[in-house]
């Protein structure tokens, strides 16, 4: 149900008011000292025989767990073929990077020199490479930005002024992304 003003008559004085509002002012961001754009995650061509064979293994988890009158794994892993499906075939969007003399900004995050113990940057053999953050945080302890393997002297000679340089080692999840294309 529509409620509005049917007649054209003046606003009253309040609402004119939030119209001239001007929007809130934004943070002062610090200036850069370095900025890049890249992709929030590096995409691979996938043959149809790829998505032939994930498909036959969804299928015989989904299979097995009908047979063993297992509806929730059967749910489970359709939602998870599905799921898939969708991000593997997402674009992914471009986002803004920039070294600053506070820290990192990573799209809106910003990682601040403090909570960054060290770096490392994992230089692949696509163009991309990956700059390794490792942070003060439990929970997610890396956070891997990815940048154009050009602009790697700049940002390696930068962040050495802020944060120490330490050889780190890919994980297994980063290890099975990489070998299977995810």
């Amino acid at each position: 149900m529509y409620i509005g003003n049917f007649d054209n008559s003046p606003l009253p004085p309040e609402k004119e008011a939030w119209e001239e509002t001007p929007p809130p002012e934004r943070k002062h961001l610090p200036e850069a000292l370095f900025s890049w754009q890249a992709p929030e995650f590096e995409t691979f061509e996938r043959e149809k025989r790829w998505y032939l064979w994930v498909a036959l293994i969804l299928l015989a988890i989904i299979g097995y767990a009908t047979y063993t009158n297992s509806p929730v794994m059967a749910i489970t892993f359709i939602l998870i073929g599905v799921v898939g499906y969708i991000y593997l075939n997402k674009e992914p969007r471009i986002l803004d990077f920039q070294i600053t003399a506070k820290g990192i900004m990573a799209g809106k995050d910003l990682y601040d020199f403090e909570s960054i113990d060290s770096f490392w940057i994992f230089e692949n053999s696509t163009r991309l490479d990956i700059l390794s953050l490792h942070i003060k945080n439990r929970l997610t302890p890396f956070v891997h930005i990815p940048f154009y393997e050009e602009n790697s002297p700049q940002i390696r000679s930068l962040l050495l002024e802020y944060i120490p340089e330490e050889k780190q080692e890919l994980t297994l999840a980063d290890s099975l992304e990489k070998f299977f294309h995810l």
